[in-house]
Formats: C-alpha cells, sequence, structure tokens
C-alpha cells in the first residue's frame, strides 16, 4: 500500500489521495457493514472510533506527505519507532507486561532508526527530504497512539465497524478542509491505482481490527 500510496501523491498530492481514498474505503467497508444493519455504536464506542479517526487523519497526512518526499524503504524503516514506543504505551496505558529482552531489542532498533535519520542527515538529500523525515517521525509517534487506541476500538467493536467508521471520519474531516486546500477530480488513469489503494487500506483495516481484538 505504500508503494501505491507513494506514487499516487507524486501524481495528485496528498491531500487527495487520501480523500479520494477513504472515499471510495467508505463505499467498500459500507457496501458490507450496512448489509449487515448491525446495531448503531454505543456513543463509549462512537468517541473511540471519533478518536482514532481524527488521530488517523493526521497521522496519514502526515506520512504520506513525508513519503512523497523521502526514499520509500528509508521511510518505512523510520516509521518503525512506532511499534517501539506503542510497547510503552502499552505498559502505560493497558497494564501489558514488557520483559526485559523486548525492552533491549527495541532500544537496539530504535538505535538503527537514529542511525538511519543520522545517515540521510549526512548524505544531504536536501532540506525536502529532510522535513519529510521529520513528518514520517511525528506520524510515527501519532501512529504509537493509534496501536493503543486500536486495541481498545477492537475490544468493544467488531472489524467492519471499525473500518466502516474510521473511513467515514476521516473523509469528513478532509472533506472540512477542502474549502482551504482545494481538490480535483483524479485523471482517469488514476482512478484504478486509487480503487487497488482503498482495497488495500480496507483489508489492513480488517485484519488488523481483528488482529488486536486477539
Amino acid at each position: 500500500m505504500d508503494a501505491v500510496m507513494k506514487g499516487l501523491v507524486l501524481a495528485i498530492g496528498t491531500f487527495a489521495t487520501m480523500f479520494w481514498r477513504n472515499l471510495i474505503g467508505i463505499g467498500l467497508s459500507g457496501a458490507i457493514y450496512l448489509r449487515k444493519r448491525s446495531p448503531w455504536p454505543s456513543r463509549a464506542t462512537m468517541k473511540i472510533h471519533l478518536a482514532r479517526g481524527l488521530l488517523s487523519t493526521a497521522m496519514g497526512f502526515l506520512f504520506f506527505w513525508g513519503l512523497g518526499r523521502v526514499p520509500l524503504a528509508q521511510a518505512i524503516a523510520l516509521a518503525f519507532i512506532a511499534p517501539l514506543i506503542a510497547l510503552f504505551l502499552a505498559s502505560i496505558l493497558l497494564k501489558e507486561e514488557i520483559g526485559p529482552r523486548t525492552v533491549a531489542a527495541s532500544l537496539v532498533a530504535f538505535a538503527g532508526v537514529l542511525v538511519i535519520f543520522y545517515g540521510q542527515a549526512q548524505a544531504d538529500l536536501g532540506r525536502d527530504a529532510l522535513i519529510g523525515s521529520l513528518a514520517i517521525l511525528v506520524s510515527a509517534v501519532l501512529y504509537a497512539l493509534n496501536i493503543i487506541i486500536m486495541r481498545r476500538q477492537a475490544l468493544v467493536a467488531d472489524p467492519l465497524e471499525i473500518t466502516f467508521f474510521q473511513s467515514v471520519i476521516v473523509t469528513f474531516t478532509l472533506g472540512l478542509l477542502i474549502p482551504f486546500a482545494g481538490i480535483d477530480l483524479p485523471g482517469a488513469v488514476h482512478w484504478p491505482w486509487i480503487l487497488f489503494a482503498a482495497l488495500l487500506a480496507v483489508a489492513s483495516m480488517l485484519l488488523l481490527s481483528w488482529a488486536y481484538a486477539r
């Protein structure tokens, strides 16, 4: 999905890519979720959906914006700090036990991320690449929080509900920004890739939601 999204970001921009992908995501997930006629989520569950949807909007925009300015492999490597941060947040917020080996391995992995970031600075890839890397690192911190919310969300809602409401909230949030950001209809050549990106996004959300519940 990251490879497809990078191509789209370079072609039509970050905002348009995210908006159209999530709009199609509403149709894909809603076609199944709404047909089930499940009970409307409780107020407490809707608050979790809203919190994660808003967080995902900022997180996704920063990551994909940075992805358009940083080599793909490097961007993914920098984003690996997210699960490392999430480990410690899980210990604090979810009271999950983390063993000493996990802590040690996380520190080694984090050192690796610092080496990558330092290497980029020395390589002088340009100001855009440096700012893009910073955007990815901020996105990774937000994604760590997202992982914690996802875990709580998966315990109170099924994967279809989570996927549908995330698509709705992200699309609605981006829609509010259209008067300021502006948006155009993508060309015909881009629509198959946007659909493909939406399919991958919906599939990944379903799988992650199912997994985090377990």
